[in-house]
């Protein structure tokens, strides 16, 4: 009975997600629609988190003792192997949107040379390419070979390859210090995110909640401190001047996000001081963890989505 209603739980949160990522592209899109697709906004937050959740999968058993390690890896390994699918499909069919837009034609209309010629020879278009392989492999390994501890560090490598790869070729590609502070800010994001994700869908008990969650928060930590200095570092790249906040579609979709963000450090901070101790000594039930968890990753998604659309707005 308790792990039917677990799974039953687990279920709710991954539609609870799909609408909030839904609700949270068009509102994005609603922001900057003169800058950028709804289309394309709501398949690259798709491929973004599914992405995220993969890379959080990946690492998610680090968190715990080694002892109770292998659990963790084996109740990964089913939303794992879901999380790649979505991502492979998201990011072919990001591919093509691109090239569609590339050669201004409908996405019913491309051709597959034109497709091939958009992925082999533009820079746009081999990043996807290796995000795209980069969620292949993370497939095939889950599905193919022993479920291991190194195994899985390769995984969680190739996931943060993947995560890593279309950053790069973003508004800031042409800035070495801005490419990698948005790289650093986007890896720090992902693992914070998609490791909480992952904790939401394998821990079913207080005794695991409270083992985990202190190594959590010291991770979150780092990865609060990595993707502020980053964001911070390319918004000044970026931006020419402060008045482009407000000005423009691109500005009105950072400032939402640099809101939802101040909005998660305070929740985190919140967490932090009241949930941790309660987590660490037991007084707090996997009921009530998970619910937290849920609440901090719902507003996690609208940022990765508000992020999703400002990669795509121009």
């Amino acid at each position: 009975m308790g792990g039917q209603t677990t799974t039953v739980t687990r279920q709710r949160a991954v539609a609870g997600t799909a609408v909030v990522v839904v609700v949270s592209v068009a509102a994005a899109w609603a922001l900057a629609w003169q800058q950028n697709s709804l289309t394309t906004t709501l398949v690259r937050a798709v491929a973004d988190c599914s992405a995220v959740v993969a890379f959080g999968l990946a690492a998610v058993p680090l968190l715990d003792i080694e002892r109770y390690r292998g659990e963790l890896i084996r109740r990964a390994t089913g939303p794992l192997t879901i999380a790649g699918a979505v991502w492979l499909v998201a990011e072919l069919l990001r591919l093509g949107v691109d090239a569609a837009q590339a050669a201004a034609v409908p996405l019913t209309r491309l051709g597959v040379h034109t497709a091939v010629d958009f992925a082999v020879h533009t820079t746009p278009g081999r990043s996807g390419l290796f995000s795209a392989v980069a969620a292949g492999l993370v497939c095939v390994i889950v599905v193919v070979a022993p479920r291991s501890a190194s195994m899985n560090v390769a995984v969680a490598g190739f996931a943060a390859a993947g995560v890593a790869a279309r950053p790069l070729t973003g508004h800031l590609s042409e800035n070495a210090l801005g490419g990698v502070a948005v790289t650093v800010h986007t890896l720090a994001a992902a693992l914070w995110c998609g490791t909480l994700a992952a904790l939401v869908l394998t821990v079913e008990h207080r005794g695991q909640w409270a083992r985990v969650l202190p190594r959590f928060s010291q991770l979150s930590l780092g990865c609060v401190a990595a993707l502020l200095a980053g964001g911070v570092l390319a918004a000044v790249v970026t931006l020419g001047s402060p008045s482009q906040l407000y000005a423009t579609g691109y500005g009105g979709l950072l400032s939402a996000k640099v809101v939802v963000t101040v909005l998660l450090v305070l929740l985190a901070y919140r967490n932090r001081t009241m949930w941790l101790p309660a987590a660490r000594t037991h007084r707090a039930t996997a009921v009530v963890s998970r619910s937290r968890a849920l609440f901090e990753l719902a507003i996690m998604v609208v940022a990765l989505s508000l992020a999703a659309a400002l990669a795509v707005t121009g």
